[in-house]
């Protein structure tokens, strides 16, 4: 079972960006500025931790009538343990609770598919490169 928390320290921000890091950079090649877009400060972040240890980071922002889910990311050693859509839960959740808005949208990577359709997800509209990697929208009723 994780621990998944809203970001409110400047440490724990830190562990975001150190995960997206190692997994957008380093691992997927993403050009570092593209990874930091300039967006982080109209972010809500979350992050994922087991045992006390930062495995997964993701974040959201409102815009408009939609929130939008955004740099969902799982440490490699984590990855198949069912940690991905516990913080994909979490975020549901606490936007559901804030009933803000209706609808939550994502950009995924078209191999997570089927990871983001098994929580309820659809796929709209055309694949698209993002970062040079392949990518489709998606949407949820919340």
């Amino acid at each position: 079972m994780a621990d998944i928390d809203t970001v409110t320290s400047k440490a724990d921000l830190a562990e975001c960006f150190r995960l997206r890091r190692i997994v957008f950079i380093e691992e997927q090649e993403v050009p570092a500025h593209e990874e930091v877009d300039g967006d982080d400060d109209h972010c809500i972040h979350i992050l994922a931790r087991v045992d006390g240890k930062a495995l997964g980071a993701a974040r959201f922002q409102y815009i408009g009538e939609k929130a939008k889910i955004q740099r969902v990311c799982i440490l490699k050693e984590a990855r198949g343990t069912g940690l991905g859509a516990e913080l994909m839960r979490g975020i549901l959740s606490i936007l559901k609770s804030e009933d803000k808005v209706e609808i939550a949208v994502l950009g995924s990577q078209t191999h997570a598919l089927l990871f983001y359709e098994k929580l309820g997800f659809e796929a709209y509209g055309d694949e698209y490169l993002d970062a040079g990697i392949l990518h489709q929208d998606m949407k949820i009723q919340l």
